[in-house]
């Protein structure tokens, strides 16, 4: 399809159609003077297919590639190694041709992938089901939210210090338009939040929701939190941006947890300046008919052989709109699919020795790190991303280092702008696919920016 395939004689017909005289009057509801006049200052000509080619390229090399140079950039969205076979196999004619789950006649590639896909989640989220995912990690942060409400009839939510600043950006935005009350606070260099939270939750909380491992990367123990949200008629919420930490920690589940969501980009979905990425959603068998998204299920067919259905789909454009969980109109299919093959490909075993790996790894960073003059390892623990706290502001420092062609963390000070306790926070994160060298080029960069 060509880019504007109307004609002139399209559009007056579809005009004298709807009895309008031009297109301007489309858009009569709009303010006159709010309307654009004339062209967008600065905004070029059009061009030629192969002049626009040659303009993004030369933009295109202005980046730094995260696969080019050293990389420790975390914070919910992580450089990990995904196999060349992921990408050959989510191009197969069972995935690649299958229009909808909606027609499972034709689309039982995709169907049974979505199946394969919740089993694998659950078991790695220790919940008994699983939704066929989400938009990514953020949403399906607020879906959590919104659905503890339902279940509990209450409106309040206690959100961990340690939760993404992103997330809890997102969440105060919905709030303002579902009247949702949700009680935030900064995370801190010294301690754990775990006594807030014990001390905040009441008869009104609907959820505590708790990031593991949290922003600073440290690794909390959640069982005390449950028992008192389970106490008050609360539900825990986990939130888990790095998936492959499960390799090697505690599941959420095994803590007590209820719902737990996160961010599955990690495994088999590369970085791609931020998206598309893919939201995880799990949680316990009771509370299933409250999940957000829809559910695949295993069923037999006329003939008695294996076959795939949706069993369970809870949005408006299903059910009608005041029973719906979630307007939600999709969840991402492919990046579903590139985390199901690459989890495959990896098994129990393998994603425990991924796992290990990315602590390896993480611990020998820390240690060279933080040995250097000035530099404080803020963690007690961490699975493959800490805070350091630096001797001096650490955004700048960034700033520097990238100049050096390092990317060298993401600074507490883009994240919490205008927050000078936080400012000097470099969050760190190192994953199996920082070399030695890489690590001590950070190191040595660092000793000569600080000295």
């Amino acid at each position: 399809m060509r880019y504007l395939p109307l004609t002139d004689t399209d559009r007056h017909a579809m005009l004298g159609k709807i009895g309008a005289s031009s297109i301007d009057d489309l858009f009569i509801d709009v303010p006159e003077e709010a309307r654009l006049d004339g062209t967008i200052e600065g905004l070029p000509n059009h061009a030629s297919e192969m002049a626009v080619e040659q303009h993004f390229s030369n933009l295109a090399r202005k980046n730094m590639a995260a696969s080019h140079h050293p990389s420790f950039l975390g914070c919910g969205a992580y450089r990990h190694h995904v196999p060349a076979s992921v990408d050959h196999l989510i191009q197969r004619g069972e995935f690649l041709t299958a229009y909808t789950p909606y027609q499972p006649e034709i689309a039982q590639g995709t169907l049974q992938m979505l199946f394969e896909f919740q089993t694998q989640v659950a078991r790695l989220f220790g919940c008994d089901v699983a939704n066929a995912s989400m938009y990514d990690g953020s949403t399906a942060c607020w879906e959590a939210i919104s659905m503890a409400g339902r279940v509990t009839k209450r409106s309040k939510a206690v959100l961990s210090s340690g939760l993404h600043p992103h997330y809890v950006s997102l969440c105060k935005t919905m709030a303002r338009f579902t009247g949702d009350a949700l009680s935030v606070a900064l995370p801190e260099f010294a301690g754990s939040d775990t006594k807030r939270l014990l001390d905040e939750i009441d008869g009104e909380t609907s959820a505590v929701v708790v990031q593991y491992p949290d922003i600073l990367g440290r690794i909390e123990d959640m069982s005390a939190i449950a028992e008192k949200a389970h106490e008050n008629g609360a539900l825990l919420v986990a939130v888990v941006t790095e998936p492959v930490a499960l390799g090697a920690i505690k599941s959420p589940g095994e803590m007590g947890a209820d719902i737990v969501v996160g961010e599955g980009q990690s495994i088999g979905v590369g970085l791609q300046f931020g998206g598309p990425y893919v939201g995880l959603f799990a949680c316990q068998q009771k509370f299933v008919r409250q999940m957000p998204g829809r559910l695949c299920g295993e069923t037999v067919d006329a003939e008695g052989k294996r076959g795939f259905v949706l069993t369970l789909s809870t949005r408006e454009q299903h059910i009608r709109r005041e029973k719906a969980t979630s307007n939600i109109c999709t969840n991402s299919g492919l990046c579903a699919l590139a985390f199901s093959i690459h989890m495959s490909l990896l098994g129990e075993r393998g994603l425990r020795e991924l796992a290990m790996l990315n602590h390896a790894k993480a611990v020998q960073a820390a240690e060279r790190l933080s040995a250097i003059d000035g530099i404080r390892l803020v963690n007690e623990n961490f699975f493959n991303e800490f805070t350091l706290e630096l001797p001096v502001e650490a955004r700048p420092l960034v700033h520097q280092l990238a100049e050096k062609h390092i990317l060298g963390g993401v600074s507490l000070g883009r994240l919490y702008p205008g927050e000078e306790a936080l400012s000097n926070g470099l969050v760190v994160a190192v994953t199996e696919t920082a070399s030695d060298e890489d690590i001590e080029a950070l190191a040595s960069a660092l000793e000569e920016l600080l000295s």
